[in-house]
């Protein structure tokens, strides 16, 4: 049986995503709806979904996420920072970066700060820069982190879903890491709210999932229980 930490809303770490590659207009408007519903800090969805959803939630205290070089992170610096500009100008204030790992697992770090500094630094709003943990070793992850945060970042992602999900030993990993100086968004596979109480007691101050909703749900329905 759950033991529910009745101090944890669950509400309040949930990205809400929307990043299916057959997402519509119609899916986007269901999200941002749910996302106002229940207070989610933020929507996330593609950069050519950003404009609409900017003007579903203007007024709104949730905010609106997207991505960049998403899944792979591999296009070239030019092209993420054009699109994370893009993206701001249509109104997105949170940024999800997936880190180029080819440079990463080939030691590039000074390519990389570039370009994670250079995207903070010009667009000047939340970034969050995406690992996919699952991929690298406890060295390419602590390069990682110190080179993100030497850049800026605001948070560190585990994974972008595409490849693996959330672990509550990479979360715990990336909080001896930090030690507090920037956010933890656990991301991939959460579908429940034992798995997402799990990666918040590990670390995790954000959570990226598109089952937000169904994990309220459960939470309610477990303290009902109690």
């Amino acid at each position: 049986m759950t033991v529910v930490n009745s101090e944890i809303d669950i509400a309040s770490y949930i990205d809400h995503a929307l990043l299916s590659p057959t997402g519509i207009t119609q899916e986007v408007e269901q999200y941002c709806q749910q996302a106002n519903q229940f207070s989610f800090p933020c929507v996330c969805v593609y950069p050519s979904m950003v404009r609409k959803a900017t003007e579903l939630l203007k007024g709104k205290q949730t905010q609106v996420c997207t991505v960049i070089g998403f899944p792979t992170g591999a296009t070239t610096s030019a092209v993420k920072l054009y699109e994370a500009q893009e993206a701001v100008e249509n109104g997105a204030t949170e940024l999800d970066v997936v880190i180029n790992l080819g440079w990463l697992k080939a030691g590039l770090s000074d390519k990389i700060y570039r370009e994670i500094a250079e995207i903070c630094s010009e667009t000047k709003q939340t970034v969050k820069v995406i690992l996919e943990t699952n991929l690298l070793t406890d060295t390419e992850k602590q390069l990682a982190v110190e080179i993100c945060m030497d850049g800026g970042a605001t948070y560190l992602k585990t994974n972008t879903g595409w490849f693996g999900g959330a672990t509550v030993a990479d979360v715990s990993y990336l909080k001896q890491l930090v030690r507090g100086r920037i956010g933890i968004k656990a991301s991939g596979g959460i579908r429940t709210f034992e798995q997402a109480l799990a990666l918040i007691e590990a670390g995790a101050t954000r959570l990226g999932t598109s089952y937000g909703v169904d994990l309220v749900k459960q939470q309610r329905e477990l303290t009902r229980n109690v």
